[in-house]
């Protein structure tokens, strides 16, 4: 007999949650923003919107299936199961959070502050969430993600972008080259290397993308490629700056080689989840094998 799927219902501690958690009490957290001009009653009523929000999908769900909760702290601790349907409630960049964790299951994004969030990759209204579960896996779009693998097996896959570099944003010193191009390989000293999908073309990617004048064209989110891009790139008689951007499609691959003591590579802006990269390792950034399969 089969399980009956598993709805994976994804969340975040609220600003609210984070505010009474530092100070104790909401009269304290009320007081401590009052003294710097903010009042915490627009805080408490986005929060508890939060929480009506994940309380109309959580009574949503079917009755014959399965249900789970998990905060996005949590997420490298859990399992995701084959027939799980993840439904995530809150922001954009919590559908960037868990895509890294799955494996083909579909996501369905629930906007809980329509106006304040993008709605890029949470499309969806809470009331909708019945008939979304109702027939989770149609119309699913396939989004391209990333992913950066180091020589040890070390491995990092991103929805937005990956970037490599000093961990503190300093100067870093790698070899950069291109997969398959032998004559292709540059030193470099920059500020680092992002590399991003189009999902990402709606972020930091784009602000790189804009600055370089738009040369290169964006990647639609599934599009199979990737735009590159080398930040600030410093000429000296040891390092160029020729190679500094670039586009790459799903059988291309980005190189470096690191010359520092030590560097990093992250994906989404979680710089707490990164590769720990040291002198002489290399690293290869390209598309991803896996694809986010979020319900339309």
């Amino acid at each position: 007999m089969s399980l009956a799927p598993r709805a994976v219902l994804v969340h975040r501690t609220t600003e609210y949650e984070e505010l009474v958690a530092r100070y104790g009490t909401h009269g304290q957290a009320a007081f401590v923003l009052a003294s710097r001009g903010r009042d915490i009653e627009e805080i408490a009523a986005r929060h508890q919107g939060t929480r009506r929000a994940l309380a109309q999908v959580a009574a949503a769900v079917p009755l014959a299936w399965r249900q789970a909760r998990v905060e996005r702290a949590d997420l490298e601790r859990f399992l995701f199961a084959p027939e799980d349907v993840v439904v995530v409630v809150g922001q954009d960049g919590l559908v960037a959070n868990v895509a890294k964790y799955l494996t083909g299951q579909p996501v369905i994004g629930i906007d809980t502050d329509p106006g304040r969030n993008p709605g890029v990759l949470v499309r969806h209204r809470p009331r909708d969430a019945a008939k979304l579960l109702a027939a989770p896996g149609g119309g699913c779009e396939e989004l391209t993600m990333v992913a950066a693998e180091a020589d040890d097996t070390q491995r990092l896959v991103a929805l937005n972008e990956i970037y490599l570099g000093a961990a503190g944003h300093q100067t870093a010193r790698y070899r950069l080259g291109l997969d398959g191009d032998r004559g292709a390989v540059e030193a470099q000293a920059s500020s680092g290397v992002l590399v991003g999908t189009g999902t990402g073309a709606t972020g930091w990617l784009r602000s790189l993308w804009q600055e370089r004048g738009g040369r290169l064209p964006l990647p639609s989110p599934t599009e199979p490629h990737l735009l590159w891009y080398v930040r600030e790139a410093w000429p000296s008689p040891a390092t160029g700056t020729t190679l500094v951007s670039g586009r790459l499609d799903a059988s291309a691959a980005l190189t470096l080689t690191v010359e520092s003591d030590h560097l990093v590579a992250f994906g989404d802006g979680i710089e707490t989840d990164a590769l720990h990269l040291t002198w002489g390792q290399r690293v290869r950034v390209g598309v991803w094998g896996e694809r986010l399969r979020l319900v339309g």
